[in-house]
């Protein structure tokens, strides 16, 4: 479609809504972000942004990643070349990224080996609290399961985190299984993780009395220690804590003493917005909002990398594995909508900006995603009518066609995956993937907006403005640019978000300051400066 025909005064609403609705397309449209006339941008709180060229952290190329449960393997299906419409997905996201296997469903699998192998005899823990799997939820993982996985990295190219089972496991049977493992992945196995959220073991899988973080490092040491002499060429990543990152510097002080030390390359933690659902802090207001806790915990795990790292012969990274909106499988009408396409982009700038590794939004289908969480998606019950059909759970990146349609929980009724909201916002962050972080001077005063730069590869320097405010516009001064990108929404609320590729128009207003344009409410745009 053409826009030359549009007038060149701003955009509006009704008209910018009917035709910013391509999914991952071509949009003629730069003049979403067109430069205004001084009276078409009156209304508009207005701003400057200003790049500092002082590089910051290097994003990897493949710091996008996805978290997945480890029962996801239950369906040898699943994590295949041949289920198309997932691989397409993954693909679409990121050219290249990280899917991590693990959850809390991770301390229940086990590995068998041949159809004949007997399922282990397990109890609950005396100290179980509710919403947690069960012993019984046991679930096999086989070789045809990696087999296939390997061969759906392979069909994405991306490469896994592994989580081994601490909560159940032994030396002898994490030994076995992380060696096909590692002999089959080979080069698509980043790193083993050992346990998931070993700060909740307490009142769950050990005693409350005694369960610290020396008792998890002895127990952590014990298999990562065994696996390390079977697989000298292993890499682990630790401790994956659920949200006290506290215990990240304390192992770290610890571990200059730790002798036979195995190969850890990563520390890393989870970070959940807010929860549970029926929290009635969990809103769209507040997700939009900057949580200081993210600035927090990021200070918190460099020091403990670095002090970690110290004395090796490699740095040692640090990474979110797991994480999302809201806790518990996610909300409706907060962990579905547009609102968390914008809050995912912002929080993943925020995680490059603090030289994270990478980072990995949880999600999957619905029974795996269900189970993990005791059973139900307890965002279920706020529904104003739970037969509408959504995503299970909420917060996923990619859900099932299947489930969309409201049938059922499970995710696994054909092969047709979309990209949810927060989906669409990690889309849009994945085009600082490669590039180099620049500080900016950006302040946009009443207006929730925020903005990041990064220099690419190739030397130009990109810059991701995302307007979250709902109402208001933004006129932003700039150094003279191109629009690229757009990352829209029809409302906060709308259940639907896309990214568009823009193909330049000449017209703009220039000054000796630069262009100026208004980037509407509700809308990300990322810009490459000329």
């Amino acid at each position: 479609m053409s826009f030359s025909h549009v007038s060149r005064q701003r955009l509006s609403r009704r008209y910018f809504l009917q035709n910013a609705s391509i999914a991952a397309g071509t949009l003629a449209v730069p003049s979403l972000l067109r430069a205004q006339a001084a009276s078409a941008a009156a209304d508009a709180s207005s701003v400057t942004l200003k790049v500092i060229n002082t590089p910051g952290p290097k994003v990897p190329l493949d710091f996008i990643g996805l978290s997945y449960e480890n029962m996801q393997l239950e369906d040898a299906t699943f994590f295949s070349p041949e289920n198309v419409g997932l691989v397409q997905q993954f693909r679409a996201m990121a050219p290249r990224g990280v899917l991590r296997l693990g959850g809390n469903t991770s301390e229940f699998g086990w590995w068998k080996v041949t159809a004949e192998t007997p399922a282990p005899q397990r109890v609950d823990s005396p100290w179980k609290h509710a919403g947690e799997p069960v012993a019984a939820t046991m679930f096999a993982i086989t070789p045809k399961a990696v087999d296939n996985l390997d061969g759906f990295l392979k069909a994405t190219g991306w490469t896994c985190i592994y989580g081994l089972n601490l909560g159940y496991g032994t030396p002898e049977v994490d030994v076995a299984e992380a060696t096909y493992v590692f002999n089959k992945l080979g080069p698509r196995l980043q790193y083993f993780q050992v346990g998931n959220e070993v700060d909740l073991f307490k009142g769950h899988l050990r005693n409350p009395d005694t369960w610290n973080v020396d008792a998890y490092m002895a127990e952590w040491l014990k298999i990562a220690r065994a696996v390390q002499k079977a697989l000298p060429g292993a890499k682990f990543g630790m401790p994956d804590v659920a949200s006290d990152v506290t215990w990240l510097p304390q192992i770290a002080e610890k571990w200059a003493a730790v002798q036979d030390k195995p190969n850890v390359i990563t520390l890393s933690h989870h970070y959940y917005w807010n929860g549970p659902p029926d929290n009635p802090e969990a809103s769209i207001v507040n997700l939009l909002k900057i949580d200081p806790k993210v600035a927090e915990k990021a200070a918190d795990t460099k020091r403990a990398a670095e002090k970690f790292g110290a004395g090796q012969s490699h740095a040692v990274t640090w990474r979110m594995t797991e994480g999302n909106t809201v806790y518990r499988g996610g909300k409706w009408g907060v962990s579905d909508v547009f609102a968390s396409a914008l809050w995912g982009a912002d929080y993943l700038f925020q995680l490059m900006s603090d030289g994270y590794c990478g980072v990995n939004l949880h999600g999957g289908s619905g029974h795996a995603q269900a189970v993990s969480v005791g059973g139900v998606f307890h965002g279920e019950a706020l529904m104003p009518d739970k037969d509408t059909p959504h995503p299970k759970p909420f917060y996923t990146p990619i859900a099932n066609e299947g489930t969309l349609a409201g049938h059922g929980v499970d995710g696994k009724l054909n092969g047709k995956y979309v990209m949810e909201p927060v989906g669409w916002g990690m889309k849009f962050a994945a085009a600082f993937a490669g590039a180099t972080m620049l500080p900016v001077e950006f302040n946009a005063g009443a207006v929730n907006a925020v903005a990041y730069a990064a220099r690419r590869a190739d030397g130009k320097v990109i810059v991701a403005i995302l307007n979250k405010d709902a109402a208001q516009p933004l006129s932003v001064t700039a150094p003279f640019f191109d629009t690229i990108q757009v990352l829209t929404g029809a409302s906060l609320e709308a259940h639907e978000a896309h990214v568009g590729t823009v193909v330049r128009e000449t017209s703009s207003r220039r000054s000796t300051a630069g262009q100026t344009f208004t980037l509407p409410a509700h809308m990300g745009t990322l810009i490459v400066l000329q």
